[in-house]
């Protein structure tokens, strides 16, 4: 009986994605910057294919509905690794009146600019927003990694 429930709560259960809140102290600060940058890609590829197959005259709504699921998803796995691990995990809180406040308020605020842009990305295929999106990376890793 142990072994059925074992299987059937594998079997149904969630998937998890994101990194652990244990802490375990196994971190990949710039794998999660490459991941972002590579879902911003594949938002952009997503699109450019969404826009490309609305012109068409006979509409391929099935393919449609793929690039459009695919944008999403993907938007939706940078907000996960926004929130999920540098929010929760990486950016650390600091005092008020702390010598890393600056940096503290800085890396927040690009990190919040990294969701509403994906957020965006979710409802339009302005490709405006990949340039904000990929600005926003870059000053966030820049941010991050070079006063860390």
């Amino acid at each position: 009986m142990a072994i059925l429930t074992t299987f059937l709560i594998l079997l149904l259960g969630s998937t998890v994605y994101g990194h652990c809140e244990i802490p375990c102290g196994i971190y990949g600060d710039s794998l999660r910057i490459a991941l972002i940058k590579e879902h911003i890609t594949t938002i952009d590829k997503s699109m450019k294919k969404i826009n490309l197959l609305s012109q068409e005259s006979t509409i391929n709504y099935n393919q449609l509905v793929r690039w459009i699921t695919n944008k999403e998803d993907h938007a939706k796995k940078i907000q996960d690794i926004v929130s999920q691990y540098f929010l929760h995990q990486r950016i650390k809180l600091t005092d008020a009146n702390s010598d890393k406040r600056n940096k503290y308020v800085t890396n927040l605020t690009l990190l919040h600019q990294l969701l509403v842009y994906s957020m965006k990305a979710k409802q339009s295929t302005d490709l405006n927003i990949i340039d904000k999106l990929n600005e926003t990376i870059s000053s966030f890793e820049e941010s991050y990694f070079h006063k860390h």
